[in-house]
């Protein structure tokens, strides 16, 4: 049995949260009749609603214990970039293009440089989104909350031609991952109990590492949108992923029925693999936690896929897909089954 960290035993247990889920949407049936019906597709990023020739797309997510970080340092004019990331990152998966967002700041008391530097990322995160923040909301919650927690929505349009889901996947397509940035928006919790089991706060410097440990986590979430949208504009795509929460297995919700071997990963970045140096994680646990610099995947035909890792400097062709189930990690093959 391993001795190394897990993301269960950094206190996030990923089967858990999935069970949560599932009690949850037992729950609720409801179903709205006439225009603006859910589209029922499972395993998508986002949500569709049906708006005539058009899906609308919904998405929320949060920043998550990144916040922590932010704190220590005293930093707070990034995690507004990361919390706009983790929602249109994932809008794209279906092709559609961001075009709307509300935020929501739950705080134990008011703070004006805090929230004033919060809205300076996520300003930074509109822009780089081409996405208007059209309204938002900030809690006072004294009795609630012990700090601040950051999330947000997104809205977004796909026309109903152009709408990508993973259901046209087959095999001889190639696995396309565009680099992240660094660690991105999930995991913290295993990368902050690593170094803190290892005598290091968020200030301190590390071998291997060109900046603080902080400063390090802190890199704000790459935004994919204007590329990958340019991506599909010009190539025949068959599947998008957003590699966050539950790393290399977020590929389990392309076309079931097929093998997705990643048989060429990229090199991680530094703060990976120090991560997994400190904590002495196995492969296969820090490849369905972390990123492992491959933040975003796009699943194609091979002539397609060539010409976007030829075309675009952070594309890499790093797999396959074949007659199969699951997720592979060559060489180590790993299976992550679907479920």
């Amino acid at each position: 049995m391993s001795t190394g960290w897990t993301y269960s035993k950094a206190g996030v247990n990923i089967d858990q949260k999935s069970s949560a889920i599932e009690s949850l949407v037992s729950e609720l049936k409801y179903k709205r009749t006439g225009l603006g019906q859910m589209v029922h597709m499972p395993g998508l990023f986002a949500s569709l609603i049906d708006f005539g020739d058009k899906y609308i797309t919904l998405a929320t997510d949060g920043v998550g214990t990144k916040i922590l970080v932010a704190e220590e340092l005293g930093i707070w004019n990034t995690i507004g970039i990361d919390c706009i990331a983790m929602n249109v990152n994932d809008t794209i998966c279906v092709n559609a293009e961001p075009t709307s967002f509300v935020d929501y700041i739950a705080i134990d008391k008011p703070n004006d440089e805090i929230t004033k530097q919060i809205g300076i990322g996520l300003q930074k995160g509109a822009e780089l989104s081409n996405m208007e923040i059209v309204g938002g909301e900030i809690a006072v919650l004294p009795e609630m909350v012990n700090g601040v927690d950051l999330s947000g929505t997104c809205m977004g349009y796909v026309e109903k031609d152009k709408i990508v889901t993973g259901a046209t996947c087959e095999e001889g397509d190639l696995i396309v991952s565009l680099r992240s940035s660094g660690i991105h928006s999930n995991g913290l919790t295993l990368a902050r109990k690593v170094f803190q089991s290892a005598g290091l706060n968020m200030k301190d410097k590390t071998s291997g590492l060109s900046k603080s440990v902080g400063m390090e986590l802190l890199t704000p979430t790459e935004i994919y949108v204007k590329q990958v949208l340019e991506i599909t504009k010009e190539n025949t795509i068959h599947g998008l992923v957003d590699i966050t929460g539950g790393g290399l297995r977020n590929i389990l919700r392309m076309k079931k029925g097929l093998k997705y071997i990643i048989s060429d990963p990229v090199k991680p970045d530094p703060i990976f693999t120090k991560i997994q140096e400190l904590g002495q994680i196995e492969t296969e646990e820090i490849y369905q936690t972390l990123n492992m610099s491959m933040g975003f995947a796009i699943i194609a035909p091979a002539e397609d896929a060539e010409n976007i890792a030829s075309e675009y400097k952070n594309a890499d062709i790093v797999g396959r897909v074949e007659k199969g189930a699951g997720v592979y990690l060559e060489p180590e093959k790993i299976l992550y089954e679907h479920y």
